[in-house]
Parts: structure tokens; C-alpha cells; sequence
């Protein structure tokens, strides 16, 4: 075999082995992409059940359970072009579907959970995070066209009330805790940090709410008052008592 048709044979299996590499790592590269696409999509679906999960510590209107079933099916239906062989999504992707479809059809104002109070400074931080994690959910829907303007504005601002309910509940509940505790000066800065905040606001509960904090706030004001009055006039007893006591006539012996 003369040495140029070797060094040809040579120079065509070393082309081979790149091209081979190559159509490989481009492969893998697409390969990687596509797990990467994945992994988001159930990252996004794993914390949107989530959410819904929560659906019992907060009151989840029709609209807001409706979006984030969406949110798992547009998930769903990414993972399924992504993957057309995976008969399991197809399934999934009817199963949700019909969800939606019984919410629209059969939820009303009966079935949502009624707000519960906070009990502890844990459990309302814990709402208030659900609350922004909701908020910055029906944005980002929003912004997809996944959630109708008028829509996202009024669950917007129904999740704005919750919030600020969550807030004021634990400002009254900590301000009666400070008073028990004789923490009078705390209790009034609760209290009137409360009412500026509940100043900006003119719907039926945060009226309802200013006026309760203003009545605690009135109630501390009034006690001090009296308390005051009360050692001022046990003051003047006492002057008066040592008074009678330095001027009183002298026995003779």
C-alpha cells in the first residue's frame, strides 16, 4: 500500500473521529439544554402545587386557583414538546385541565377558607410570605398574557387587603401582649403605627380596624390618666399626711 493512500485513510478516519465527537457533544449539548428546560418547568409546577397546597391558610379566590392550575398546564404542555414521547404528561395535562374546568364551573364564595388570625409572630410572617409569593406569581402571569389585566388587578388588590389584614391583626395582637406585660409605651407605638398605615385606606375593614386600634389606643390613654391622677392625689396625701404629723401640737411631759 503506497504511503499517500495511507496517509489518506489516516486523514479521513481522523475526520471521521472530530466529526463524530462533534455531532456527539452537540448532542449532549441539546440534551443539556433540554434536562435544563425541564428542570425548570417542574421546578415551576413543584412550587405551584405548592402553593395551592397552601390553599388552606389563606382565602384563595376562583380566579387566583384558576391561574395557578394554568400556570401547571403551560408548564406541562412545555415539558410535552420537549419531550413528545412522555404519555404521562398527556395525562396530567387532561387531569389539570379538568380541574380548571370544574373550578370555573362550580367554585364560588362558599368554598373559600375564611381568614384565620395569626396566632403567633411565626405563623403571620409565614402568611405574609405566601401573600408575596401569590403576588409575584399573578404578575408574572400578567406580564405572559396568561392573566387578564382586569383580573390581575383586582386579585392584586384583594391580595393587598389580606396582607394588610395579616399585618394589623399581629400589630393588635402584639400590642395587647406589650400591655399585659406593662409595656405601655410599646402597645401605643404599635397602636399608632397601626392607624397610620390603616390612614391611607377607606374600605370597610380597614375602617372598622382604625377605629378598634384607636379605641385600644384611647382605652391606654385613659388608663394612664387616671393612674397618674390616682399617684398625684396619693402624693398629696402623703404631703398632707407628713405635713399634719410636723405640725401637730406637742405633747407636754
Amino acid at each position: 500500500m503506497s504511503i499517500p493512500l495511507v496517509i489518506g485513510l489516516i486523514g479521513l478516519l481522523l475526520a471521521l473521529i472530530i466529526g463524530y465527537n462533534v455531532i456527539i457533544q452537540y448532542r449532549q449539548r441539546i440534551e443539556a439544554i433540554k434536562q435544563q428546560e425541564l428542570a425548570k418547568h417542574i421546578a415551576i409546577i413543584d412550587a405551584t402545587e405548592e402553593l395551592i397546597g397552601n390553599a388552606h391558610h389563606l382565602p384563595y379566590s376562583k380566579e387566583l386557583l384558576v391561574c395557578l392550575n394554568q400556570r401547571i398546564v403551560d408548564a406541562l404542555q412545555q415539558m410535552s414538546e420537549a419531550s413528545p414521547n412522555d404519555r404521562s404528561l398527556t395525562q396530567r395535562i387532561k387531569n389539570v385541565t379538568e380541574q380548571i374546568a370544574h373550578l370555573e364551573s362550580s367554585y364560588n364564595n362558599a368554598d373559600i377558607t375564611p381568614f384565620k388570625v395569626p396566632s403567633t409572630d411565626k405563623q403571620a410572617i409565614g402568611m405574609l410570605q405566601l401573600v408575596k409569593r401569590l403576588k409575584t406569581v399573578i404578575k408574572n402571569e400578567h406580564s405572559k398574557g396568561r392573566m387578564g389585566t382586569q383580573a390581575f388587578v383586582n386579585e392584586n388588590a384583594r391580595l393587598e387587603s389580606i396582607q394588610l389584614r395579616i399585618n394589623i391583626e399581629n400589630v393588635v395582637k402584639r400590642a395587647n401582649e406589650a400591655r399585659i406585660k406593662g409595656q405601655i409605651g410599646t402597645a401605643k407605638q404599635l397602636l399608632k403605627k397601626g392607624i397610620d398605615v390603616l390612614s391611607a385606606k377607606n374600605d370597610n375593614y380597614a375602617n372598622q380596624a382604625r377605629e378598634k386600634l384607636q379605641l385600644m389606643l384611647d382605652e391606654i390613654d385613659n388608663k394612664q390618666s387616671m393612674n397618674y391622677e390616682q399617684e398625684r392625689q396619693q402624693q398629696l396625701d402623703k404631703d398632707q399626711d407628713d405635713l399634719d404629723v410636723l405640725f401637730q401640737p406637742k405633747r407636754k411631759w
